[in-house]
């Protein structure tokens, strides 16, 4: 069993682990029970009432967060001629587009944190998915990150404004961050409160019953937070 060290316990005598806080609570809570040197990121992690081996029961979408994730986004694109030049306009940071590119991908290289790919690419991305697939990595027309040309802009400009993509996992689980500790309470507020809401619409019509079980808001290496799931699903952004 692991042995937790004196800041992470005494974070965790912060949190009541029978209390279910609400979003609020929960967002100060996790800032302030932060034990990391480095700007830790915050993540909620959702236990579903759903069945991961039903087709007819997966979420799979994406949300923009209104604050970001207070990091860099360095996007790859598969593309080529005309799709190229507006990727680069749009501000990619790598374009795949010769065979160079792609033995480099086959050798491992995955310095980047989204790719995306124009339909006409997605022969040459199939012979990348051994790298890019279990790395989360595969362009996805579910996900949004395959699209024409002419969508390229837009789709870039979200992934680097805070484009996050979630999704069941084959536990029933969804996992996502929505931040940085050093933002404001009210701007991780916010960022939850969009995922949230994008969660609630992405509700497939086979799911019976409870929908969202537990939530659980943390931060890098830090303690859970419970969230009151009620209160987490009535949430509406500051901004708003």
């Amino acid at each position: 069993m692991a042995k937790h060290g004196k800041k992470y316990l005494a974070a965790k005598a912060k949190v009541d682990a029978d209390k279910a806080y609400t979003p609020k609570e929960a967002v100060q809570l996790v800032k302030d029970t932060s034990t990391t040197k480095f700007d830790a990121t915050v993540e909620v992690h959702l236990r579903m009432g759903l069945d991961p081996r039903q087709a007819d029961q997966m979420v799979r979408d994406v949300v923009v967060l209104p604050h970001g994730l207070g990091k860099t986004i360095r996007v790859l694109v598969f593309a080529q001629g005309e799709a190229a030049n507006l990727a680069k306009a749009a501000g990619a940071d790598y374009i795949c587009d010769t065979d160079e590119m792609v033995n480099k991908i086959l050798g491992g290289w995955t310095d980047f944190d989204v790719a995306m790919a124009t339909p006409d690419k997605m022969g040459t991305v199939g012979k990348l998915g051994r790298v890019l697939g279990p790395r989360g990595l595969m362009p996805n027309p579910k996900a949004g990150t395959v699209a024409p040309g002419e969508d390229l802009p837009r789709v870039i400009q979200e992934a680097k404004a805070g484009r996050v993509e979630f999704r069941l996992d084959k536990t029933a689980n969804i996992h996502a961050p929505i931040g940085k500790v050093s933002f404001s309470a009210e701007n991780l507020f916010d960022n939850l409160a969009s995922l949230m809401n994008a969660i609630k619409k992405a509700k497939p019509s086979a799911s019976k019953g409870i929908y969202i079980k537990h939530i659980t808001l943390t931060s890098t290496m830090g303690p859970g937070i419970k969230l009151d799931t009620l209160s987490a699903q009535t949430m509406t952004e500051t901004t708003e």
